[in-house]
């Protein structure tokens, strides 16, 4: 008698594990835009003073009946996320080319982030208030200056706000080619299916890739222009949207598109291949 499972036995166990840490992250991020888009057409439509980033959602999460109990269910999830993103970083994702160095790396990337997002909102739900709901436009502006300031920082600031902006970029191309199917488990969906997460998928990519490169255009300006007032989180950047000669309608586009991009995440808790 086996007092313990084989080699076979044990990789199952620990697909299925990251397999329910994966979902569980999904479905986390996906109420999570689905609040922000909910904040951001509120400020699109009413003119509210809302904070369309993550603090605002967790924050209007916490308000909501049972709010403590949902705040921390969200926080777990993007434990589970991130701790999904390491696995693939040490292990490969799942997928013929999973074991490629690049992609070991971006999911190395996704955890560290994952892991920040998740502290934040575990640290909101224990009580820590100014945690998980900081605002991200004071986060960085207070980063940059604070980068701004170290040897060479100028450039990193550059640097790094570049690679946002190229991401963004990246994130926006890959959802209009439908890149998203190759980790989708396409053979079992019907055609209406197929076409309801394609048009999740596209709209949401878009746009989520839109505010990306937005974001990363702002932190090069603050980098060129040595002035970290130029940084903008994503509450400023949303916001910044609507200035634009299209005006709030413009705004609201792209909150609907971040909605469509919170229920794509809620159809792969169902529909990716993990």
């Amino acid at each position: 008698m086996r007092w313990w499972p084989d080699g076979s036995e044990a990789r199952a166990a620990h697909g299925t594990g990251v397999a329910a840490a994966a979902r569980a992250g999904l479905a986390a991020r996906g109420v999570l835009y689905l609040l922000i888009a909910a904040l951001a057409l509120r400020i699109a439509l009413l003119d509210g003073s809302e904070q369309a980033d993550r603090g605002g959602a967790v924050q209007e999460l916490a308000e909501q009946p049972f709010g403590r109990v949902l705040v921390w269910a969200v926080g777990i999830g993007l434990i589970g996320m991130a701790l999904w993103r390491l696995s693939e970083a040490v292990f490969g994702s799942a997928g013929p080319r999973g074991g490629k160095a690049g992609k070991r790396l971006l999911s190395a990337v996704r955890f560290v982030f994952y892991s920040v997002v998740a502290g934040s909102v575990i640290a909101f739900a224990a009580g820590e208030r100014s945690s998980g709901a900081g605002s991200t436009d004071e986060q960085s502006r207070d980063a940059t200056a604070r980068v701004l300031d170290w040897p060479g920082g100028q450039v990193l600031v550059a640097v790094v706000g570049a690679g946002v902006a190229v991401a963004g970029v990246w994130i926006t191309v890959r959802a209009a080619t439908r890149a998203y199917r190759r980790h989708l488990k396409t053979a079992r969906m019907s055609p209406a299916t197929r076409r309801t997460v394609d048009v999740l998928g596209v709209g949401g990519g878009v746009s989520r890739g839109l505010v990306f490169a937005a974001a990363g255009g702002f932190a090069v300006r603050a980098a060129v222009t040595y002035d970290p007032e130029h940084a903008k989180g994503l509450d400023d950047t949303l916001r910044t949207f609507a200035d634009t000669p299209a005006g709030p309608w413009l705004l609201a586009v792209v909150a609907v598109g971040l909605a469509l991009f919170g229920l794509f995440s809620l159809a792969l808790v169902r529909w990716r291949d993990l």
